[in-house]
């Protein structure tokens, strides 16, 4: 017989709030707990009154199977990255399971669930802003700082093969011309041009500029 699930109740101004608040009461009954086995009942959305008549906060339920507890070991900058994520996906309405993983260079989250297009944005615009916040909280990590990847539906691969193209297009170009300049991209973007273009013949690659309008410049040598 299997044992009946956690659940704690939690309010907040916001469907959000109530969520991560209900984490939050979680995590102090099972510290280290795997945040995308949680699922949520909304009881109610609130109101929020006029003039503070009749306001009522919005109030959730998170359950979890103790079966699918399981403890995760990760680092503490994997855990803020993680914690950073799943801030924003409750913040903005999003129930999507955020997974991470990491090696020596870079921690990688990754979202997967439904209507991860609101997560991604325009051309990336929104993931991509994400993913420089993540970076910056990384970076008060000092020497032991990694580089963050966030990716949801598979982004990040359909972005590399892209930048990939760009690169060498840009190379053939700059063979042609002598200089080419390339759209300001995030250090791991860039990182990707440089790599792709490594052992292209006839031309050489750098960066130029300042964050977060850095860019990758493309000469012929």
């Amino acid at each position: 017989m299997s044992a009946a699930p956690l659940q704690v109740e939690a309010t907040g101004e916001t469907v959000g709030e109530a969520k991560w608040a209900a984490l939050r009461e979680l995590e102090k009954l099972l510290p280290g707990l795997d945040k995308s086995a949680v699922q949520f009942q909304v009881v109610s959305e609130g109101e929020r009154g006029l003039l503070g008549v009749g306001y009522s906060p919005a109030r959730v339920i998170a359950l979890i199977d103790p079966s699918e507890v399981v403890e995760v070991d990760q680092s503490e900058l994997a855990a803020r990255a993680r914690e950073l994520v799943e801030r924003i996906t409750i913040g903005i309405g999003l129930t999507a399971r955020v997974a991470v993983r990491e090696d020596d260079e870079t921690i990688y989250v990754t979202c997967s669930g439904d209507e991860l297009g609101l997560l991604i944005g325009k051309h990336g615009q929104t993931i991509d802003a994400i993913q420089y916040l993540a970076n910056a909280v990384a970076r008060r990590g000092g020497a032991e700082a990694k580089d963050v990847v966030v990716d949801a539906a598979g982004y990040r691969d359909r972005r590399r093969a892209t930048l990939e193209t760009i690169a060498v297009r840009s190379a053939q170009q700059a063979l042609r011309e002598g200089r080419v300049e390339l759209e300001p991209m995030t250090a791991i973007e860039r990182k990707i041009v440089h790599l792709r273009l490594k052992d292209f013949p006839g031309v050489e690659t750098s960066s130029e500029g300042a964050e977060p309008n850095r860019f990758v410049v493309v000469i012929s040598d």
